[in-house]
């Protein structure tokens, strides 16, 4: 199981959620056909696509079974989209038996491509000792490269490691580096955990004013929206507890800001 940690906080990240590349479904039993027939050729992208199909139901009926037969034939080619998701059937048990040590072969493959995706699960399991031998050094530095490449998740998970203490030496100077760099990725956890620092003075100069800020854009962050819309409440809550230390001026300073954020990000609003 690979967590997303923060102050104490766990929340599952869905796999669906974690960068997996988006792919073009087939429409008609026509583009199905000709995908097979591409597939059946030894094309790894066909093979890739028609394995997402399966996987997705999309334009098929949903077969697991089918999805890892060929995933399995592109990722033997070594296609690093393939190996990733077969490392996933086996680390879900779909499609194939559950086997963690089978799942950590193909993550390392495609991790070992430089698919940040991969490398972020890797890391985790090495942290958590699932088809590999627990190894905190090995999963910080996969951790890490996942980080590296703009993998959000990657970077509140290295964040929450240096606000804590667990598996690094704590340094609140680099988990607001990396709390900072989720955050302007939009990351909800990078912005409530960037929002605790500034309110407590950690790593960063104490500021209300900034805590305020990114909890007004944690708050509205549409990843807190439907399962989650729980957390959207928490951190409304949060901004409005940090917003009684401030002044009616400096809130409608931080509130006009804000505006201007979601203006030039307007994928970052509910």
């Amino acid at each position: 199981m690979h967590l997303n940690r923060i102050f104490g906080r766990t929340l599952l990240i869905p796999s669906l959620l974690l960068g997996v590349l988006p792919f073009a479904a087939a429409q008609t039993a026509q583009d199905i056909g000709a995908l097979k027939a591409k597939a059946e050729g030894g094309d790894a992208a066909a093979q890739f696509h028609l394995a997402r199909d399966y996987d997705a139901g999309a334009g098929v009926p949903q077969d697991y079974a089918r999805a890892a037969l060929w995933y399995r034939k592109a990722a033997e080619q070594d296609d690093a989209d393939a190996q990733f998701s077969l490392g996933l059937l086996y680390e879900n048990g779909q499609g194939v038996p559950q086997d963690y040590a089978q799942a950590a072969i193909w993550l390392r493959r495609a991790a070992e491509q430089n698919m940040a995706n991969a490398e972020y699960f890797l890391g985790a399991a090495y942290l958590d000792g699932e088809g590999v031998p627990v190894d905190y050094t090995e999963g910080v530095r996969w951790t890490r490269k996942a980080a590296e490449q703009g993998f959000s998740a990657a970077q509140t998970d290295l964040a929450w490691f240096y606000s804590s203490g667990e598996y690094v030496p704590q340094d609140y100077i680099l988990a607001a580096y990396w709390y900072r760099k989720a955050a302007e990725r939009g990351n909800s956890d990078g912005q409530v955990g960037l929002a605790a620092l500034y309110e407590i003075g950690l790593g960063v100069p104490q500021s209300y004013s900034e805590a305020y800020f990114w909890m007004i854009l944690a708050a509205a962050n549409p990843d807190l929206a439907g399962i989650y819309r729980f957390l959207a409440e928490q951190a409304a809550e949060e901004r409005d507890r940090i917003a009684l230390h401030l002044s009616n001026a400096e809130i409608s300073r931080v509130q006009e800001r804000a505006r201007k954020w979601f203006e030039d990000h307007p994928a970052n609003s509910q």
